[in-house]
C-alpha cells in the first residue's frame, strides 16, 4: 500500500464526509492505493455515525472508536499501530490541512530520503495573540533543546516513513515532539515543508491555552528520557556526586576553620547549613539514580534496540 492517512478527531460530524472526499480525489487523481484510518477520540456528537457511514460507501476508509476521550497522543498512537502504508500521513479533521499537500510530501519521503515532513503553516488563519505568541516561544524552545530546525512542531500535517511510526509510541501530549521523538529513535533525515493553512470551516478548536503548559512539561520529560532514559545513573549520580562533594568541601573548610579559630560558631553560619543540604541533596540524588537503575535493568525493553539492517545473520 502507498499511503495510509491517519487521521484523529473530536465532534467533527460536519467535515468528515468533505475531508474524505477530498482525500479520496486526490488519490485517485495521483493513482496511488491508500487506506484513510479515522480515529474518533470519543466525540460525542455523531462523528462516528458518520464514520460508519463513509465506511460502508468506501472500503479505503477504516475507523477507530475510543471509549472516552484520551487525546491527540492516544488517537496518534492507535493509528500509526494501525497503518499498513509505505508513507504514513496526518492530518487534522477540521479541514485546515490540505489533501493536496499529500503526493509532494510522500515524494520527499520515498525520493529525497527523508524519514520525517513536517508542515509548516508560514501564513496562517488563526493568529490570535493567544496562540500566535505562545507557539513562537514553544516551538523557539523546542528547536533549542532538540537541535531540530523546524518552524512549527505543532502542525498536523506530517508525513512519515512507515518505519519511523512503528518505532516510537506517542502519548501523554507528545503529538506535539514526534520530530523529536523520531530523532532519538534514529531517524535523524527530518525536513519541513511550507504548507497551505486553510481557514476553520465547521466547528471550534478544540485546543486551550493550557496545552502549552503540558507541552513544556512534555518536552522536559521526553528530553530526559530521550538521554537518560537506559543510563539514568549518569545524570542523578552525576549532579548528586557534584551536589555532595560541593557540601562536603564547604564542611570540611567550615570544621577547619573552626579548630583554627575556635571563637567561630558553626551554628550561626548560614553557610554551614547550606552545605549539609547539599550533601542531603547528593546523597537523595545518588539514591535516585541507583534505584532508576534497578527500574531500567528490571525493564522488559532494558536491551530493545532498533536494529536499522542485519547482514549474515
Amino acid at each position: 500500500m502507498d499511503v495510509s492517512i491517519v487521521i484523529p478527531l473530536l465532534n467533527e460530524e460536519e467535515s468528515l464526509p468533505e475531508l474524505v472526499s477530498w482525500i479520496t480525489k486526490v488519490m485517485t487523481e495521483n493513482q496511488l492505493s491508500y487506506e484513510i484510518i479515522l480515529v474518533d477520540d470519543g466525540s460525542t456528537d455523531l462523528s462516528w455515525q458518520v464514520i460508519k457511514k463513509l465506511q460502508r460507501e468506501d472500503e479505503h476508509v477504516k475507523g477507530i472508536k475510543f471509549q472516552r476521550n484520551y487525546g491527540k497522543s492516544a488517537a496518534l498512537n492507535e493509528g500509526f499501530r494501525s497503518a499498513q502504508g509505505d508513507v504514513v500521513i496526518t492530518m487534522d479533521a477540521d479541514l485546515q490541512d490540505s489533501p493536496d499537500e499529500i503526493p509532494e510530501m510522500r515524494s520527499m519521503i520515498l525520493k529525497d530520503g527523508y524519514d520525517l515532513v513536517s508542515g509548516w503553516k508560514k501564513k496562517r488563519y488563526d493568529n490570535t495573540l493567544t496562540k500566535n505568541v505562545p507557539s513562537k516561544f514553544f516551538n523557539a524552545a523546542t528547536r533549542s533543546v532538540s537541535g531540530i530546525s523546524l518552524h512549527d512542531f505543532n502542525c498536523g500535517l506530517k508525513a512519515y516513513r512507515k518505519k519511523v511510526v512503528k518505532s516510537i509510541e506517542v502519548y501523554g501530549e507528545m503529538h506535539r515532539y514526534i520530530p523529536v521523538l523520531a530523532k532519538w529513535a534514529g531517524f535523524p533525515r527530518i525536513t519541513e515543508k511550507v504548507v497551505e493553512h486553510r481557514p476553520r470551516k465547521y466547528g471550534v478548536t478544540k485546543f486551550g491555552i493550557s496545552r502549552f503548559v503540558n507541552g513544556f512539561l512534555d518536552l522536559a520529560s521526553i528530553t530526559f528520557v530521550g538521554k537518560y532514559g537506559k543510563r539514568p545513573m549518569h545524570f542523578f549520580g552525576l549532579w548528586g556526586t557534584l551536589c555532595f562533594f560541593l557540601g562536603f568541601a564547604s564542611s570540611v573548610y567550615l570544621v577547619v576553620a573552626k579548630f583554627l579559630n575556635p571563637a567561630i560558631s558553626l551554628t550561626n553560619r548560614p553557610a554551614f547549613f547550606i552545605a549539609l543540604t547539599l550533601m542531603v541533596i547528593g546523597t537523595q540524588l545518588f539514591l535516585a539514580g541507583f534505584l532508576g537503575e534497578l527500574i531500567s535493568r528490571s525493564s522488559a525493553n532494558r536491551n530493545q534496540y532498533l536494529v536499522e539492517e542485519k547482514l549474515g545473520l
